[in-house]
């Protein structure tokens, strides 16, 4: 009976976001989505800080009620002192209507763009329907997420607080924190559904669709030129594949987007309001993840644009900025400061965590900020991802696509690559793994980047206006905005191979080039242009198709059974989280059958150790962690009734209970991160 209060009572609080975004929002149903994401996200971030220092993390009751504040103080703000003009009307009016003018505006479409949108919606529709599947019905199961994001989430609501304390994995102690609240609030608030935590990334997903439509809108004030953006945004299989996880990337995504949107409904409103909404999602961002950070100069070319030279008056335009500062300042303090920042200063004397993870993936890897090594190991970091950037995500799913059409067509880059002696693969000193011209399989199939879309459409886009060929102002900034990001996560950090998931927020600046293919001279609404209207239809089946297969044939989340795998809905909930780490199978395996669901456990393993599954699958038993990073092995404490422990952390003595780790040489060196030799001890 409580679960479905509480269940109510979270829907009452959705409606509330959204009547205040009614007050603030111009008539635009995208506006007033967007607007409610961000009060819906900064009431539940502050209430989680307020509640962690009131040790009532774990408290649903608490979270119930707590949430309505922010909102309603958010509303007396915007509605008494920020906004002097409203618009009246109804967001279920304004859905009704908006679905009206949408079903209106298809079928004025032509013959061929009806093909072409037509086969983007289904396309959509299809994918994020399964992707939806995935997130409810399936457990989640990313690398970050086993051994830090959603164990620490776990540890924050046994102890009741947020409050700093150290974990085995580093993430776990120094990791922001506001995301923690809104996962702990949509997992107790559903009636402790552990898939919940999926809900935020999900919902990211689709405000970064809206937000590039938004963004298409101002810059172009064409519909269809908009709608065509954010539906190629939704098929980016790197966009796609991150809205089912846990992991943080997507919903840095959303923030920034919304950022950006806000930024773009200014320019073109000359509306306040927006400019306050910036400062606060712009705080939220930054709290959210540190590598914010490393978009201020994309950010920054933005700002040149709405602020200085897309604007008649730039003296006034420029005073226009205290109130995005003002903003900008609250927005850190609610969101940033509290988030987790302050205690790393303190206890590691830097905001990130300790040095050796940052020595590990940062700069000082390749000798530090003004070293020469870092911009030369940097510049080829950035070949390589243009090399990581040309492949057929998604259709590399399908047999032979990589051996065939994904090599043949970046055979002349290879060529060249070999005459200018440029060495991506041989200079290893600041990658974190070896560069290849194809990536493992593993990396394309669960981390892919933009596809077809991207290399062969979208980039293109950018050299062009970049070069000068297609003009205009607020996509040549854009242009210098989206490789400054590029360039920021080549020379920041050592090449991965994962980054594809980082590239998403490049999209958000990339995406919008696709107004170009409606508003110039040679537009797709034009009547003539035979060539490139067969271009673009072949671009954009092959990106439908690709998104298809990318979500269809991801082994880490299948939906159906392929190539040998069952389907996430039908395989264990242990063999789904050790996805890509079967060695750790038989022993976590073992553990649950021996451990009782409400034990008490304590941990001695190590950094790159799943600590998740070991909650069990009602996330009921206790667990302590005594090995934590760089802290060395802490006592047992006296109410653990279990002994998880790594044979490299303890030696096992007589009465100890191998859990069977499968350390055969063929399964450890398919391994990226071979398992631990995993045991187990009574206590009690």
């Amino acid at each position: 009976m409580w679960d479905w209060l509480y269940r109510l009572l979270f829907l009452m609080f959705v409606g509330f976001c959204f009547r205040v975004a009614a007050q603030v929002s111009r008539k635009s149903l995208v506006d007033v989505i967007i607007t409610a994401f961000t009060v819906f996200a900064g009431s539940i971030i502050v209430s989680g800080f307020v509640l962690s220092f009131l040790h009532k993390t774990a408290d649903v009751r608490f979270w119930a009620g707590f949430v309505f504040i922010p909102p309603f103080i958010f509303y007396l703000l915007f509605s008494k002192v920020f906004i002097r003009e409203y618009e009246d009307f109804s967001v279920i009016s304004l859905l009704g209507s908006t679905l009206q003018k949408t079903w209106t505006w298809y079928k004025e479409l032509s013959l061929y763009l009806k093909v072409v949108f037509g086969l983007m919606i289904v396309t959509l529709a299809t994918v994020s329907f399964i992707s939806l599947l995935l997130v409810l019905f399936t457990v989640p199961n990313e690398w970050d997420s086993m051994t830090g994001h959603l164990v620490r989430v776990m540890y924050f609501i046994q102890r009741g607080t947020m409050a700093p304390f150290y974990g085995t994995n580093w993430n776990i102690d120094t990791y922001p924190r506001s995301v923690c609240g809104i996962q702990i609030y949509s997992y107790l608030i559903t009636g402790k559904i552990e898939n919940a935590f999926k809900l935020i990334n999900y919902l990211s997903y689709w405000i970064s669709v809206l937000a590039a439509y938004g963004i298409a809108q101002s810059i172009s004030r064409n519909t269809t030129a908009s709608v065509f953006s954010a539906l190629a945004m939704g098929l980016l299989p790197n966009v796609l594949l991150q809205s089912t996880t846990t992991d943080t990337d997507i919903v840095l995504m959303g923030y920034v987007s919304c950022l950006v949107y806000f930024l773009f409904a200014y320019h073109q409103t000359h509306r306040r309001r927006y400019l306050y909404l910036a400062g606060l999602i712009f705080g939220i961002g930054l709290g959210h993840k540190i590598t914010l950070v490393l978009q201020f100069p994309s950010l920054f070319m933005v700002a040149l644009y709405v602020f200085v030279f897309g604007v008649p008056n730039v003296k006034y335009s420029l005073g226009q900025l205290k109130h995005f500062f003002t903003s900008a300042v609250i927005g850190v303090l609610l969101f940033t400061l509290p988030t987790g920042y302050l205690s790393n200063l303190q206890r590691y004397n830097h905001p990130i965590g300790p040095p050796t993870a940052t020595r590990h993936q940062s700069v000082e890897r390749a000798g530090g900020i003004f070293s020469p090594n870092l911009y030369e190991q940097g510049t080829r970091n950035f070949l390589r991802y243009g090399f990581d950037f040309m492949n057929l995500d998604g259709l590399t799913n399908l047999p032979g696509v990589i051996e065939g059409p994904n090599q043949w067509f970046k055979a002349p880059f290879v060529w060249l690559e070999g005459k200018v002696h440029a060495r991506l693969r041989e200079e290893t000193d600041f990658t974190i793994r070896p560069f290849s011209y194809n990536r493992d399989y593993i990396f394309m199939n669960g981390l892919p980047y933009w596809g077809i879309m991207g290399f062969a459409l979208l980039w293109p886009l950018v050299f062009l206006v970049l070069f000068g060929v297609i003009r205009s102002k607020p996509l040549l900034f854009l242009a210098g905005a989206a490789l400054l990001h590029a360039a920021a996560l080549s020379y920041s950090a050592p090449y991965d191979p994962f980054k594809g998931r980082y590239f998403i927020s490049t999209s958000i600046y990339v995406i919008p080039f696709l107004t170009v293919l409606f508003t110039k001279r040679h537009s797709l609404l034009g009547s003539r242009e035979l060539t490139l209207k067969s271009y673009i239809l072949f671009i954009v089946a092959l990106a439908c198709a690709s998104a298809f297969f990318a979500v269809l044939w991801n082994e880490r989340c299948l939906p159906v059974a392929h190539n040998g795998h069952p389907s996430a809905f039908d395989e264990g909930r242990i063999e789904r989280m050790s996805y890509a780490r079967e060695d750790i199978t038989p022993a976590y395996k073992n553990f649950d059958r021996i451990v009782p669901e409400h034990a008490t456990v304590a941990l001695a393993d190590i950094n790159d150790d799943y600590e998740y599954p070991l909650f069990g699958k009602d996330l009921t038993r206790k667990l302590i962690p005594i090995n934590p990073f760089e802290r060395g092995l802490q006592p047992i404490p006296k109410e653990a009734e279990y002994l998880f422990f790594a044979a490299s952390v303890i030696k096992p003595q007589p009465g100890d209970i191998r859990l069977g780790t499968d350390t055969t040489a063929a399964t450890r060196a398919k391994m990226i991160v071979p398992a631990e030799d995993y045991w187990l001890r009574r206590l009690k």
